[in-house]
């Protein structure tokens, strides 16, 4: 007998495209998806149940289904897709809290999966070079995305205390990234003018959607327990994002990017939350020695090999490099050809 697998979230991109990966794997014998949407796309093999983890509901689901192994994917950074930062906040946190107090309670649950973010770590002038899984937030967040985070951590390491017999892994990604993915930062470089905080030069660091997915399967699949950090290799920085993508960036003094955001988030083209200006104005860097040594798993796309694959979706920019070199080209054949003119 395989694993029964719950997987959160599956009305998200994420979520979904885990949900069917998931279904194939020969280790698994079911895949159920659950959200208060219907997924956007295909779940393959897995079915789909239309729940609310928000409401204690989904402990009858839990236990009615025989679900051995939950992996929770909904925890969020996006208001847009749950209708707002109230709505955010109660999927984040209450839909968490009522998710662990269904496991506790259900006796078949063995193994619990929490996609956390590298957000639990702030970002802030006064970070280290690299954060390790053993250190906090050098300034704790008072609201947003990254206050969730860290709550629905604190949370799942109840959880842990309570049902010892439960093998609990919390994943802490990094911002992912790819072709074929809706996220908060990718909406952020799909903009024509990138909007940056003037004097800053952040490092970054991207984990390619692909990785995200075999990271969540494998932790899925495995029996190691803990915290781990999971982004590729390297780092770049913003400047070099933004030249890779050929757009031209607008450098914004730091007091005015929370105006701005406030005002590109309303058009839900991207989203400009506290935490990720701050992530624009300081970065972020993860350490992930144990993500190798003890959760065993390398990701196949370093962070550049990962941006340059979510770039290669965009359209070109005005400062694209094929479109330099078209324009130097003209330039160059319209100088000749006068000069040819004159000879």
């Amino acid at each position: 007998m395989g694993q029964v697998v719950l997987v959160t979230g599956v009305a998200g991109d994420l979520g979904r495209r885990f949900a069917a990966q998931l279904s194939g794997s020969p280790e698994v014998e079911r895949v159920i998806g659950v959200d208060v949407l219907p997924p956007r796309g295909d779940l393959a093999g897995a079915d789909f149940v239309r729940a609310d983890i928000r409401n204690p509901v989904i402990a009858k689901v839990i236990v009615r289904e025989r679900v051995d192994t939950v992996v929770h994917t909904s925890v969020t950074a996006t208001p847009a897709a749950a209708g707002g930062r109230t709505s955010t906040k109660e999927l984040n946190v209450i839909g968490t809290m009522q998710l662990l107090a269904a496991c506790q309670q259900a006796p078949d649950v063995r193994k619990l999966v929490l996609k956390s973010s590298a957000a639990f770590y702030g970002a802030s002038h006064r970070d280290p070079a690299m954060f390790t899984e053993g250190m906090t937030a050098k300034r704790l967040p008072g609201s947003g995305f990254a206050k969730d985070v860290t709550e629905v951590e604190s949370y799942t390491r109840g959880f842990a205390r309570r049902r010892p017999d439960v093998a609990v892994t919390t994943l802490r990604l990094a911002n992912v990234i790819g072709p074929k993915i809706t996220t908060a930062m990718g909406g952020y470089f799909r903009l024509p003018v990138i909007p940056t905080v003037l004097g800053f030069n952040p490092r970054m660091q991207f984990l390619h959607a692909l990785d995200a997915l075999d990271v969540l399967e494998h932790a899925t699949l495995s029996d190691v327990t803990g915290t781990f950090n999971v982004c590729g290799d390297g780092i770049i920085t913003l400047a070099q994002a933004i030249r890779r993508i050929g757009r031209p960036s607008l450098p914004l003094p730091g007091f005015a990017v929370p105006s701005f955001g406030s005002a590109i988030r309303q058009t839900r083209v991207a989203d400009f939350s506290p935490e990720q200006v701050a992530f624009l104005t300081f970065g972020r860097g993860l350490d992930t020695s144990r993500m190798r040594s003890m959760l065993g798993f390398e990701p196949a796309f370093t962070t550049a090999q990962a941006f340059a694959d979510f770039a290669s979706s965009l359209s070109p920019g005005v400062f694209a490099p094929a479109r330099v070199q078209a324009t130097e080209a003209a330039l160059v054949g319209a100088l000749t050809s006068g000069g040819d003119r004159r000879g």
